[in-house]
C-alpha cells in the first residue's frame, strides 16, 4: 500500500496498483512495474545483458576515478550510471557473445575543459608507468594549473591504477606506480585534465596499450 506524505499533490512512496512511488536524491518519482514477461530471456534482452556486462567489467574497477570523471553528467544519476549510459552507446563493438570494449571511444571522464594534446605512455621499469604529453596551455580554455589525470586498465587482474589529482599540464610528464606483478601485463592507458579548482574536466584520451615492464 502506497503511502502519501505531502498531500494529494505531493509524492508517495510504496505500491499502488501497478505504479510504484518513491524518492531519489529530493526528487519524488513514479515507475510503471513492469508486467509478467513470458520469456525473459528474449534474444535482444540477452544481447543487452552481455553488452551491459562487458561495459560493467570494464568501469566498475574505476569507479572512484569516474565519479571526479563524469562528475559534470550526473544529472538526476550517478557518475557511474553516466559513464554506463554513455560507453554503451559509444565504446560496445563486436557482436553477441563477443562483445568488447573499443577503448579509443570509451570515455572514463567527460567535460568541456580542453584535453590532452600528442598523450602517450611507456614503461620502462618495474611498477611504473610513464605518461607524457604536450603542454598545450592557454589554448581555449587550457590552464596552466590544471592537474593530470592518469589510469591505467588491467582487464587481465581486473584492476585499474589511477591518479585523479596529478602534476599541472606544464610539467609534461606523470609516473604512475603500478603493482610488481603487473610485470609482462598488457594495460589500457587514459589521460584526462582536471581544473584547479575542481570544478571543469576534460574528456579523457586513450593513449594506448603498455606491456608493463
Amino acid at each position: 500500500m502506497g503511502k502519501i506524505s505531502q498531500g494529494i499533490l505531493g509524492g508517495f512512496s510504496g505500491k499502488v496498483g501497478n505504479v510504484i512511488g518513491g524518492n531519489w536524491k529530493g526528487i519524488d518519482y513514479m515507475r510503471i512495474k513492469p508486467a509478467n514477461v513470458a520469456n525473459p530471456q528474449t534474444e535482444g534482452q540477452v544481447d543487452q545483458r552481455s553488452k551491459f556486462s562487458t561495459v560493467l567489467q570494464f568501469l566498475q574497477p574505476m569507479k572512484d576515478f569516474i565519479k571526479v570523471g563524469f562528475k559534470n553528467y550526473a544529472i538526476k544519476m550517478t557518475q557511474f550510471n553516466s559513464a554506463m549510459s554513455y560507453n554503451l552507446k559509444n565504446a560496445v563493438i563486436g557482436s553477441y557473445p563477443n562483445y568488447s570494449i573499443d577503448y579509443a571511444n570509451a570515455l572514463i571522464s567527460r567535460g568541456s575543459l580542453a584535453g590532452v594534446l600528442n598523450g602517450a605512455a611507456t614503461s620502462s621499469a618495474t611498477g611504473s608507468i610513464d605518461f607524457i604529453w604536450s603542454d598545450n596551455s592557454n589554448v581555449g580554455n587550457a590552464q596552466p594549473t590544471d592537474k593530470v589525470m592518469v589510469l591505467a586498465y588491467n582487464k587481465s587482474k581486473d584492476v585499474a591504477i589511477f591518479i585523479t589529482e596529478g602534476v599541472e599540464r606544464t610539467m609534461e610528464a606523470q609516473s604512475l606506480t603500478v603493482p610488481n606483478d603487473f610485470s609482462g601485463d598488457s594495460v589500457e592507458c587514459f589521460i584526462a585534465f582536471i581544473s584547479d579548482d575542481g570544478l571543469s574536466v576534460a574528456n579523457s584520451k586513450y593513449v594506448g596499450s603498455v606491456t608493463v615492464a
